[in-house]
């Protein structure tokens, strides 16, 4: 699939960068993919063979702060909604799914949650759930690295970004089967974590601190049909997460395997466009 990329003016002389893999065949089903943190927002290239089968388009964008898209600190999960609908327009896309990884997981359920009308289906990959989910322990199974990280965004600006001046990876936040994944097919995610960060952390420090702050929506109000795609071993985003979403979205269907982690789940990620895929045509049959 070819990939191509634009800048997209906003009204408040801000612009988003765009990527898109094109318009495909009259009955092509177009997905928004929302990257991870910290990732650029180029389309998910391990995916392209399953799209073409299944004639999917992917379009997707650099979320504030990163690659192409300009910076927008105070930004919330919500948001996401409103630049998608922004790049939906600019394209004529009348009608559309999302799918989204890690951070972008909860992003893409924000698109579920708002645009109601639009929105065919959501397919969230090893999500975060809302920071102040009620009975959730919100930090438990997570990694050391990645739950210092986010107890620093809990503190605010100041706090995340000192903290991001003196962090150091932790490979302990990947399983041996991620460790696998990343060596394998999933190295693609070496072409869009570099230029995600290039410029500095400014983008993850807007991301993570979205995560602990009021998202702007309430996953209850996700009415469309939503699966949600999570390892059991996940030390980044921990599967209580997953069960917590699955009880608050009224339409939502759980995937939990047993041995993957943060990474390694993505190999389910083309069962996961499939039933997309479904779940969209059928949904499109009833437009509004």
């Amino acid at each position: 699939m070819n990939v191509s990329e634009f800048d997209l003016p906003l009204d408040d002389d801000r612009t988003l960068h765009v990527y898109d893999t094109g318009p495909g065949g009259g009955d092509a089903l177009t997905v928004f993919w929302h990257h991870g943190t910290p990732n650029i927002g180029a389309p998910p290239r391990p995916l392209f063979a399953a799209s073409e089968r299944l004639n999917v388009r992917w379009v997707s964008y650099d979320r504030p702060g990163y690659g192409g898209s300009t910076p927008v600190q105070g930004r919330d999960v919500a948001s996401a909604a409103t630049y998608v609908a922004a790049v939906a327009d600019a394209l004529g896309i009348r009608r559309f799914a999302v799918m989204g990884h890690s951070g972008g997981g909860s992003h893409a359920l924000a698109c579920g949650a708002l645009p109601q009308d639009r929105v065919l289906g959501v397919v969230a990959i090893a999500a975060l759930a809302p920071f102040d989910a009620a009975g959730l322990d919100w930090f438990a199974g997570m990694g050391d690295g990645g739950a210092a990280s986010l107890r620093a965004a809990a503190q605010g600006r100041e706090a995340k970004e000192r903290h991001e001046a003196a962090a150091e990876f932790d490979p302990e936040m990947f399983t041996p089967a991620d460790h696998a994944a990343l060596a394998a097919e999933w190295s693609w995610f070496d072409e869009v974590v570099g230029p995600a960060v290039e410029r500095g952390p400014g983008g993850l420090v807007d991301d993570d601190l979205a995560y602990v702050a009021p998202w702007g929506f309430d996953p209850s109000e996700v009415a469309v049909p939503v699966l949600l795609l999570h390892g059991e071993q996940d030390r980044i985003a921990p599967a209580a997460h997953a069960r917590w979403l699955a009880r608050r979205c009224p339409a939502a269907t759980a995937r939990l395997v047993p041995d993957d982690g943060h990474i390694s789940v993505l190999r389910s990620a083309v069962p996961a466009l499939e039933w997309l895929h479904a779940r969209a045509g059928a949904a499109a049959q009833f437009p509004v």
